[in-house]
């Protein structure tokens, strides 16, 4: 009779313990949106002011390497009194809090799941614009690493499966079925996928480490590189022409990392001489010490006289989901 009063006594603890878990557990909608689309809470006044000018020079941020001018972020204004129910899904939101304590705030799924939710208060606007521009790098950065992995969870719902890449390079890279092998050599990959208005791509192959001097001139040595790719490998419409950087543009240069990897990211635009083709590419060399090499997968996009933010955008999140076998 003991041991069934204890075991009993027991049993309800057990109970106990897990209704008090799931009552601190707290039910969270799944989040939404467009991509690379921001929610901006801010007073109707203060978005018509210095700070909402402030707000708008951070998320309109130019992408880089695009022929034209393209802002990284679109922008929904509401004021805070309609910011409930729904309206706080969205995956990315910056909330302006005046008459608050000076702060910045990052804060993870506090209306949704996923969601990044950025905070910036102070008593006054000035306050506020300075730590809107203090914050720049951060905000921006926040933002889109939500929003390269809301592209990723994307892809993973319909990945291309049906490639060689592990098998050849001893690597895995996420891309979605939509794309296609357009070119198979050796090393080399070139995927490809078709548009409305064009193509997105990237090509994926791999170069002795000893290819790029550290020491010398980054940018002069990558774009060599993928020129002389882009005369192997990606023909133009007429003989001898070929993909290569466009002159007219100064690259941009960035040191980054990829798979916990360190990486060479460059940002330009490409062009066919005597074509009109041209358009963005972003080219990472990602330094794999252990097989001494460098991985590079570049991504370019082919479409005349639409945006190409998204585009580009895609294929950085393509990228980004690179893991190298160990």
């Amino acid at each position: 009779m003991k041991k069934v009063a204890i075991l009993i006594l027991l049993v309800c603890t057990i109970l106990s313990c897990k209704e008090g878990s799931s009552k601190n557990q707290r039910l969270v909608p799944q989040s939404s949106g467009n991509l690379y689309n921001v929610n901006v809470v801010i007073d109707n006044d203060l978005w018509k002011g210095r700070v909402g000018d402030q707000v708008r020079e951070v998320l309109t941020t130019v992408v880089p390497g695009l022929p034209q001018a393209e802002p990284m972020f679109d922008i929904n204004q509401m004021p805070p009194q309609v910011f409930s129910g729904f309206a706080t899904q969205n995956r990315i939101v910056l909330k302006i809090e005046k008459g608050e304590d000076e702060g910045f705030k990052v804060l993870s799924d506090a209306f949704a799941r996923p969601q990044k939710l950025v905070v910036v208060s102070g008593k006054d606007n000035n306050q506020i614009i300075k730590l809107l521009s203090a914050n720049k790098d951060k905000i921006l950065e926040t933002f889109k690493n939500q929003e390269i992995e809301a592209r990723q969870k994307l892809t993973s719902n319909s990945p291309h499966v049906n490639n060689n890449i592990e098998k050849v390079l001893g690597l895995k890279l996420q891309f979605p079925s939509a794309y296609r092998v357009a070119r198979e050599d050796g090393n080399f990959f070139w995927i490809r996928k078709n548009l409305t208005t064009g193509t997105n791509n990237f090509m994926i192959y791999q170069i002795p480490l000893t290819a790029i001097d550290k020491e010398g001139d980054i940018i002069e040595q990558v774009i060599r590189i993928r020129d002389s790719v882009g005369q192997k490998y990606v023909p133009g419409p007429t003989d001898g022409s070929y993909m290569m950087t466009e002159e007219a543009y100064t690259p941009f240069l960035y040191n980054t990392i990829i798979d916990n990897k360190p990486a060479y990211e460059v940002r330009s635009t490409w062009e066919i001489k005597d074509s009109y083709n041209a358009g963005p590419f972003l080219n990472y060399m990602v330094e794999d010490k252990i097989n001494n090499r460098y991985v590079v997968i570049e991504g370019f996009t082919f479409a005349p006289s639409v945006s190409k933010r998204d585009f580009v955008l895609e294929l950085e999140s393509i990228i980004k989901s690179l893991e190298i076998n160990k």
